[in-house]
């Protein structure tokens, strides 16, 4: 996967570690299906398997929920 480095400036107040903040970012990223689970666990510098056992603490399904990708599993099961 090509990468591109990006520096936030965070204010003190955030309290969140560097991991945490990564996992979130990694999280949404998967959810708005910018990044498959593969990359967004790859950003989050965890395992696929640890990645998907994680993104349930921001929120996120690891599966989804749209009728196209329910049939699609469906026919590809």
């Amino acid at each position: 996967m090509n990468q591109r480095t990006l520096q936030l400036n965070l204010p003190n107040t955030i309290e969140q570690s560097d991991e945490e903040l990564r996992l979130l970012i990694a999280a949404k990223l998967y959810e708005n299906k910018t990044l498959t689970s593969g990359q967004a666990a790859e950003l989050a510098g965890l395992s696929k398997r640890d990645f998907i056992e994680r993104i349930g603490d921001y929120n996120v399904s690891f599966f989804s929920t749209s009728i196209e990708d329910l049939e699609s599993d469906i026919t590809n099961a």
